[in-house]
């Protein structure tokens, strides 16, 4: 990334064009303060506007992938007391704090390279709303996900509902946003949430690298038009994204690219070829 960076939520790593993004407070079980809301976009951001990486891993360290929410975040973290508002002033700050938390995570959507997540132990609240944004989930065998929020008299408000109805049946969602209950990996599963389960966090590591540099190998702006269509797809008709499509790869297609990776493939060697480019401002 150049010039080091310090953060204090995370630990972050680029290397044969992937960006691991470790959560990094494990004697807090990886809760999310007000630091770990500012400092998530801000890494993502700069991954993505600057192209420092073809495809991003997100994990974590400790027993647990993160306790979710941090308890300090409900006086408003370093924001103005709450008892200083009046109830207007506290509605529209409680309202805005909700957006801002929400947009930390919907960068994961907007950016423009794959994001795989590697969940350990327990994925609690706005755990949960981290990985159902990121675009392929993996797990260990003892790994677990909470919507924890019901549990604290809470309504999920982050991400969770509009991105796991998507995801798995409704009938689940509803169980266990009603419910509180854990959903173990194999569950996680069986119903899609998780793609892979691994033995533990190491096997699990070594594995999502693995389908990492998988992705890396490939056009990034192929990748980076898959992804685009995959998330245009999910939200619109069929017609729709059939047309989106085709608009796209008349603007972006490379005969240059299909050419390089078919020859690649022939000759076995990796392809060559470009970066997507730094973003407009970055």
């Amino acid at each position: 990334m150049g010039v080091p960076m310090s953060y204090e939520c995370f630990d972050v790593e680029i290397a044969d064009n992937i960006a691991h993004v470790k959560l990094n407070r494990p004697e807090k079980r990886n809760a999310m303060n007000p630091a770990f809301w500012r400092e998530f976009p801000e890494i993502i951001g700069d991954i993505d506007n600057n192209a420092r990486a073809r495809v991003i891993v997100i994990s974590s360290t400790g027993p647990h992938f993160s306790a979710g929410l941090d308890l300090s975040m409900f006086s408003g973290g370093d924001e103005t007391p709450r008892e200083s508002l009046d109830k207007n002033q506290r509605a529209v700050s409680s309202y805005n704090h909700i957006l801002h938390m929400q947009k930390s995570f919907n960068c994961l959507e907007a950016c423009r390279m794959p994001v795989l997540v590697a969940i350990q132990g327990g994925a609690f609240g706005g755990g949960v709303d981290l990985a159902t944004a990121c675009d392929i989930r993996y797990a260990t065998e003892d790994a677990f996900l909470v919507i924890q929020e019901i549990n604290i008299a809470l309504t999920a408000d982050v991400g969770t509902f509009p991105r796991l109805v998507k995801l798995i049946p409704e009938g689940i969602v509803r169980e266990l946003a009603y419910t509180g209950r854990a959903m173990p990996a194999a569950e996680a599963k069986e119903a899609g949430l998780v793609n892979r389960v691994f033995a533990d966090q190491a096997a699990m590591l070594d594995g999502v690298m693995d389908i990492a540099r998988e992705i890396a190998s490939k056009a990034p702006v192929a990748v980076y038009g898959s992804k685009r269509m995959i998330n245009y797809a999910r939200d619109h008709s069929t017609e729709d994204a059939l047309d989106y499509i085709s608009i796209w790869n008349t603007s972006m297609m490379n005969s240059e690219e299909i050419l390089e990776a078919i020859n690649a493939k022939g000759e076995k060697r990796p392809g060559e070829f470009v970066d997507l480019p730094r973003r407009r401002g970055a």
